[in-house]
Parts: structure tokens; sequence; C-alpha cells
């Protein structure tokens, strides 16, 4: 199976050892993403919900630049520091998709790059 590196310039670059998302057949597999702002480089952390906002932006421009959207998600993984902002950052992750809405889990981590608050992973297919 043939593998094809995605990288947009509309997310933040990898700030590690990895890339954007990896395109193996139909499947798209996405890094996490973090409140990186694209053009500044700086975390956007207002609130949780700004911050999650960002998160979901970033994701949109990866899948975008996949040929792929919100529809195309099958699974996403979302970690944050704080199991109290669970309902707010759901609240704004559910405003991405209409009527669909993929498998996932959330997780409480001790700790997340750059001081952020939520970091999201998705698995798309087309």
């Amino acid at each position: 199976m043939e593998k094809q590196i995605i990288n947009s310039t509309n997310a933040p670059a990898p700030i590690g050892p990895y890339n954007q998302a990896v395109q193996a057949g139909n499947m798209l597999f996405i890094s996490g993403q973090i409140a990186l702002n694209p053009e500044s480089g700086q975390m956007e952390q207002s609130d949780i919900i700004a911050e999650t906002h960002r998160v979901m932006q970033n994701l949109r421009n990866i899948l975008s630049e996949a040929g792929m959207d919100f529809s195309d998600v099958v699974k996403s993984t979302i970690f944050i520091m704080n199991m109290g902002d669970f309902g707010q950052i759901n609240e704004v992750y559910g405003k991405y998709f209409s009527g669909y809405f993929p498998a996932r889990e959330t997780v409480q981590v001790a700790a997340l790059p750059k001081g952020a608050n939520v970091e999201i992973s998705m698995i798309a297919v087309k």
C-alpha cells in the first residue's frame, strides 16, 4: 500500500519528528493537533472554547489538504488536561460535524505539548 505525506500550510508545522498526516490508501491518519496558530506559531489559549476551535480548524485544514472533510472522519481521540473542560470541548467539537459523529474516546492526561489544554487526533476514510 502506497503512503503519502499530507502537509498543509494552513495548519501548524510539526514540532517534532512526525508529519501532520499520512494517507495510506483511502485512510488518512492525522497526528494530534493543538491550538498552534499556523501563521504566528503561537498558542491560542484565551479560553478552552477558543483553544478547541483552533484545534478543530487545524484539523479541518489538514482534512481539506487531503481532499476530505469532517464527514469522512471515522475515529477521533481527544486528550484533555482537565476533565472539567469536557463539556465545553464537547460542545465545540460537535459543531464541526453535521448528522454524523465518528467513534471517539476522551482521555485526561498529565501534560500536553506547549502547555496545551486539549489535543485531538483523527482517522478519516474517503
